[in-house]
């Protein structure tokens, strides 16, 4: 007649350098209720092998494969260490075993193999809940057997389960008395959860699949599997206890989602359990029972985000040792896989990223430039003509824009500064159509040009600024203190030649230890333009709200950072001085470089003006428009200048 024979080995002490496990010998016990219950697995004979040595550890898993007959249905049960070597072949660790030596003292899992495939049974269960136990599979042929179904049994064929994968440590867990996989391979049985067909019987692959699922839902990283010689066929292991309690279970199995129940699950529940006859007790443990593999995965979840976010707090971004040690925790400890935390990861960083990216930024402009670059906010205006007719003018209507820029700070002496505006590179069209108002053929012909980055001053140099450099040790010419006519400390200086532009260059460069200089034409024109193609920055016309030119409306120059900035962030671009440049003159842009560079021109001593003033129309304060003097040319109160820093 057949048997049903199962040998549970349990070990959890060891030899040197091995840890003991609390476990295993539970699994041992549990796994004897389960299968000596008349009414589950109802096997006839059980035999216990706890903390044995490797020796007789060997003769009795050589008596079960050796004394079977045919017809039996053998199980093997492993709870303990499982060791690889480094072929990644697996050894199973006895109560004698240390780490140095377990090749010599642990039981080769090839000897298991071997026995197996030399037995008669056609009906073979191996179960290891252990650490690398999927590394059983090396080694794993498939043997054809003849097909002989028993209803009593099942079908044939050998079947081997296992905790964890071939490179994965099987998780112990805190506080519990069973390892995880047994657990759920216990309850599967016990409770009537793994039938999953609900016909009364447990097959192996519905066991395995029960138990895999609740190990997942707690430890997604672990990896139980099963491994058939012959597919299509399934063991019968145990039976379903006929009972209401494993109806209810199934019921809340069925309505749970992601680890809760809802509402309206929990209202048909409650009626279920009244045509059940389940008490509320009985239904919340059953219940409680259910979702608990979700709640300890919430617990791993949880205690990850705590650790994660204290070390993102200690210092970001994190380094790679840091990395290496929340990826072993993650993994080793709590079984979370990579997409079980980004999401709590990607929240916890957020932040830190960005301010992480901020401060790259700015160490970026700081290695480039020697500066710590501030951020400042301004204003810059658009205008457009309304439709409609007021008499025979036109209302021009004016959109105030914010934006910010990034700048830094020179001290130049007795508390006062140079604001110098990031201006970042770019390519532009420089010159003008021929049918833009105020268009000459010096303007032509348009074409295109690459700027270097560079910094420029915010506002045009202040009588203030000028007074401090012009204090400053001689270079090369002297400087007048108070050389313009309307007199005011925040108003332009102005009444400058080009050669006393570039002295109070050379002077501040002196001061600094850095090179300011006039703006080639390029520059100047496309820090003007700040990113627009119109006549104006602030469009295709101009209005004296946004500039001061045309001596009717102002009648002399005004204080710096009167009106709206351009979109860089520079100031009185158009209007109130003239502004010198570093270039020669030339008739046209025929031949004119096109990387932003200084044009020079030997044949004449003419400098280039830009930008306009208080006194002209506004068609010559349009941002391609040029203008020219010789250099020793003072202006009266017309010409004044600003400064660039940069590469």
């Amino acid at each position: 007649m057949a048997k049903k024979i199962a040998l549970l080995i349990g070990v959890s002490e060891y030899g040197e350098n091995i840890p003991p496990l609390s476990s295993a010998l539970n699994d041992v016990e549990a796994m004897e209720r389960v299968l000596k219950n008349p009414n589950l697995g109802n096997f006839t004979q059980v035999e216990k092998l706890l903390n044995p040595n490797s020796e007789v550890m060997r003769i009795a898993i050589l008596n079960l494969f050796k004394n079977a007959e045919k017809e039996d249905l053998l199980l093997f049960f492993f709870s303990g260490h499982g060791m690889i070597n480094d072929d990644n072949h697996l050894y199973l660790a006895t109560c004698n075993t240390a780490k140095d030596n377990f090749e010599a003292t642990a039981v080769d899992g090839n000897f298991i193999q071997a026995q197996s495939r030399n037995c008669y049974s056609k009906r073979q269960v191996l179960i290891l809940d252990a650490c690398y136990s999927g590394a059983f599979a090396n080694g794993w042929h498939t043997k054809s057997l003849g097909v002989d179904i028993k209803k009593q049994l099942g079908a044939e064929g050998r079947v081997v389960m296992t905790s964890s994968g071939a490179t994965q440590t099987s998780f112990t867990q805190e506080g519990a008395t069973l390892s995880l996989y047994t657990q759920y391979l216990v309850e599967g049985i016990e409770t009537g959860a793994a039938d999953n067909d609900s016909d009364g019987k447990i097959h192996i692959q519905e066991l395995h699949a029960y138990a895999k699922a609740k190990v997942q839902a707690v430890k997604p990283n672990m990896k139980p599997d099963i491994i058939l010689d012959k597919e299509g066929y399934d063991i019968l292991l145990a039976y379903t206890p006929k009972n209401p309690e494993v109806e209810y279970r199934k019921l809340v199995e069925k309505y749970t989602q992601n680890g809760e129940l809802k509402k309206v699950a929990i209202l048909v529940l409650t009626e279920k359990r009244k045509t059940l006859g389940i008490t509320d007790a009985v239904a919340k443990e059953i219940e409680r029972e259910v979702l608990e593999p979700f709640r300890r995965r919430l617990v791993n979840l949880k205690s990850y985000q705590q650790y994660f976010a204290e070390e993102v707090e200690q210092k970001y971004p994190l380094n790679e040792q840091t990395l290496k040690i929340l990826k072993d925790y993650r993994q080793d400890v709590l079984g979370l896989r990579d997409e079980d935390v980004a999401s709590i990861e990607l929240e916890i960083t957020s932040g830190k990223e960005a301010e992480y990216q901020k401060q790259r930024e700015a160490e970026a402009e700081k290695n480039k430039f020697g500066y710590q670059l501030k951020t400042f906010e301004f204003e810059t205006a658009e205008i457009s003509l309304k439709s409609q007719l007021l008499g025979l003018v036109r209302k021009p209507e004016i959109k105030y824009i914010p934006k910010s820029g990034k700048y830094f700070t020179e001290d130049i002496g007795n508390g006062v500064f140079l604001e110098m505006v990031n201006i970042p590179g770019g390519t532009f069209i420089m010159g003008s159509p021929e049918n833009e108002e105020g268009y000459d053929k010096s303007q032509s012909p348009q074409h295109q040009v690459t700027v270097y980055g560079f910094f420029m001053g915010k506002y045009p140099i202040t009588q203030k600024q000028w007074r401090i450099v012009a204090a400053l040790p001689k270079v090369n010419i002297n400087l007048e203190p108070e050389p313009s006519q309307f007199q005011g400390e925040n108003l332009p200086v102005e009444g400058l030649s080009w050669y006393e532009a570039q002295e109070f260059c050379a002077r501040l460069s002196q001061k600094t230890n850095k090179a300011y200089r006039l703006p080639s034409e390029a520059e100047w024109e496309y820090a003007c333009r700040g990113g627009t193609t119109t006549a104006f920055y602030f469009g295709k016309t101009i209005s004296p709200e946004l500039a001061n030119y045309d001596s009717k409306y102002q009648g002399k120059t005004t204080e710096v950072g009167k009106f709206p900035a351009n979109p860089f962030g520079l100031y009185d671009m158009c209007g109130n001085v003239w502004e010198w440049c570093e270039d020669g003159w030339h008739e046209d842009y025929i031949n004119a470089p096109d990387d932003g560079s200084v044009w020079l021109n030997n044949s004449n001593n003419r400098r280039v003006l830009r930008g306009g003033s208080w006194f002209i129309p506004s068609e010559n304060c349009h941002s391609s428009f040029r203008f020219y003097a010789d250099a020793g040319f003072c202006g009266c109160n017309l010409f004044g200048f600003r400064v660039v820093w940069g590469e």
